[in-house]
């Protein structure tokens, strides 16, 4: 009855007519209110943050930045069943980021290492997401699918490269297409080194002084000669040496070769480099390789003769080519921190050698939620960030890490860790990904097996590289 004396029948149409618009309006702007900002769905058939949606307020309302990561990452909380020990979920990342970012959403692609590279350029090809974890950088960016972040930094004045472990973020830099110069495609993300680790109590054993804290290859033949055979103390077999015979001897070799002054060769852009993996330091370094093993337990080339290391049965004394990975954990985990010891890799005139290692993070260069996927950057390289790579068993890559105060707890293992991150050859092997190392890892494993002797082996790794890099 009030309706009809403020309204005839035409008006009470129209307004019927409005509050449905209006509704379907309201109700139009809720659905698309989860979307990214490039229109897609903001949860991908792909991701595993399940059940995540954008809503709110603030800043970055209804945009979404997809975070593709490789290795063992899970969402949720996880046990070790053998150390008791928790590892965090992504979940403790996303739900920070989120929060210093209010209306935004991260979701998290998960890949395995098996065959990361083919699934990596597919993703981009399809522009499934918008942050990269880059180990194979310099292939990527190459071929002008990574978004340049010299930009980013410069007109970013909360953010500083000095954060960083020396020689972090020169080692990820790449060559763009059709250019000269290096530039900065990645952020340091996950950290890592190589380095050789020792058994004290075996050297304190068999009488024999620690290594050096940069050894030599002489060094190193002279105290693994001394401690093969009977234990003169427990009676039983020790073996001086150890090292993988198989997917990472190219490394090992190169540095090898790096520690007489050499190196695997000249140039970075593809059509500039040449290998020199049949030099006079390669030679004298994979014949150096072949005396180790003799000094070393049978089976190196298929991962075999390891099995006691890091154990309270421990039967080597020194170990060549060591990353971290569970290194400290494990070490305390033993009770071993009295035993076990950090040298440095070898090194050239400069100071630096071995295998820079980790992996960088990248945006797409097809995205089109690149302000956001910057603010992931800086905040995957924060403190808050970093501390849970380390807790989640891998190595942090900046600076500050060395004041974490579960950091100095363990200082004696870490702090050559850190050293051995600062000291590498950079930037990383342009081929460390790529053809020409798994030639050379063969024609390794073929001289350490006695199929070629080394001179053969070099020369066909040479010409087969050659002859790659000329088809490439």
């Amino acid at each position: 009855m009030m309706l009809k004396r403020f309204f005839s029948k035409g008006s009470l149409l129209a307004l019927a007519f409005m509050f449905i618009l209006v509704a379907a309006l309201v109700g139009c702007s809720s659905d698309s209110g989860g979307s990214s900002s490039d229109g897609g769905s903001s949860n991908s058939g792909g991701s595993s943050s399940e059940g995540s949606s954008s809503g709110g307020d603030g800043e970055w309302a209804g945009q979404t930045v997809k975070v593709q990561l490789i290795g063992d990452f899970s969402m949720e909380d996880s046990t070790d069943p053998i150390t008791g020990v928790k590892t965090p979920g992504l979940h403790v990342l996303k739900e920070e980021f989120e929060s210093q970012h209010p209306g935004a959403t991260v979701e998290f692609i998960i890949m395995p290492w098996e065959g990361y590279t083919e699934k990596t350029q597919a993703m981009l090809t399809s522009k499934e997401a918008d942050v990269y974890q880059m180990p194979g950088i310099a292939d990527f960016a190459a071929q002008g699918l990574l978004e340049p972040l010299q930009p980013y930094i410069d007109a970013d004045d909360e953010f500083s490269l000095d954060i960083f472990i020396d020689n972090q973020v020169d080692g990820w830099k790449a060559l763009p297409p059709e250019s000269s110069e290096l530039d900065i495609f990645g952020l340091p993300f996950l950290g890592d080194a190589r380095f050789i680790t020792y058994d004290k109590q075996l050297f304190d054993e068999w009488g024999v002084e620690y290594l050096s804290e940069y050894p030599t290859m002489e060094e190193i033949t002279e105290k693994a000669q001394k401690m093969t055979g009977t234990n003169p103390v427990t009676g039983e077999q020790n073996y001086g040496i150890w090292f993988r015979g198989d997917w990472s001897s190219a490394f090992t070799l190169i540095n090898a070769a790096e520690g007489l002054g050499g190196k695997w060769g000249t140039g970075f852009a593809w059509d500039e480099i040449e290998f020199q993996f049949n030099s006079p330091e390669m030679l004298q370094g994979l014949n150096w390789l072949l005396d180790m093993q003799e000094l070393a337990p049978e089976g190196i080339v298929s991962n075999q003769g390891s099995e006691k290391w890091l154990t309270k049965d421990n039967n080597i004394a020194i170990m060549l080519n060591q990353g971290p990975g569970d290194l400290v954990e494990q070490t305390y985990a033993q009770g071993l921190e009295d035993r076990i010891a950090i040298a440095q890799e070898f090194k050239d005139d400069s100071g630096k050698g071995g295998l820079f290692a980790g992996s960088p993070i990248t945006i797409a260069k097809d995205s089109e939620n690149k302000d956001l996927a910057w603010e992931w950057l800086k905040f995957a390289t924060s403190d808050f960030a970093q501390k849970y790579v380390y807790e989640t068993g891998a190595m942090p890559a900046v600076k500050s890490a060395a004041e974490w105060d579960n950091v100095k707890e363990v200082s004696e293992l870490m702090n050559p860790v850190f050293e051995a991150m600062s000291t590498p050859y950079t930037p990383r092997y342009p081929w460390g990904s790529a053809q020409p190392r798994f030639i050379l890892t063969s024609e390794i494993e073929a001289a350490l097996t006695g199929e070629r002797s080394a001179e053969e082996a070099l020369q066909k790794a040479q010409k087969e590289s050659t002859e790659w890099l000329e088809n490439r």
